[in-house]
């Protein structure tokens, strides 16, 4: 298949696939005689693979990490195991800031009165200095 169908077949732009290709992430896909790229199915599943491991959160150089043991000799589950686990503590690090914002922001936006008043209890919480509750 040609890039576009590749590209409709997994749901990834066009831009996106050249990306991982210039960036390594993908292998050069064999050419036609005509010079067209051809991709197959193991370049579906290892595009699909880059999307998900997107999806989960993952940046691309973990991406790359995890590409690098499954295409060498190197893949270890507890390699795998190791950088999923540290990945999770990122995301459950990021997870309790999202959850102190959210805090903040509805004790601020429950002392707004959403009036039409000069006061505003959010500019002012906004404009304060570190040891206000935002």
């Amino acid at each position: 298949m040609k890039r576009a169908e590749l590209a409709k077949v997994t749901g990834c732009h066009l831009e996106t696939i050249r990306y991982y290709e210039k960036s390594g992430m993908m292998p050069d896909p064999p050419r036609s005689k005509a010079g067209y790229r051809m991709y197959d199915d193991t370049h579906v599943s290892r595009l699909r693979f880059i999307l998900r491991a997107r999806e989960l959160g993952f940046s691309i150089e973990d991406i790359r990490g995890l590409l690098h043991l499954m295409d060498g000799e190197l893949q270890t589950c507890l390699e795998v195991k190791l950088r999923t686990e540290n990945h999770l503590a990122d995301v459950r690090t990021k997870i309790a800031d999202l959850e102190r914002i959210e805090q903040a922001l509805a004790e601020t936006a429950a002392r707004c009165s959403g009036e039409d008043v000069p006061e505003c209890p959010v500019l002012e919480a906004l404009t304060c200095t570190s040891d206000n509750s935002i």
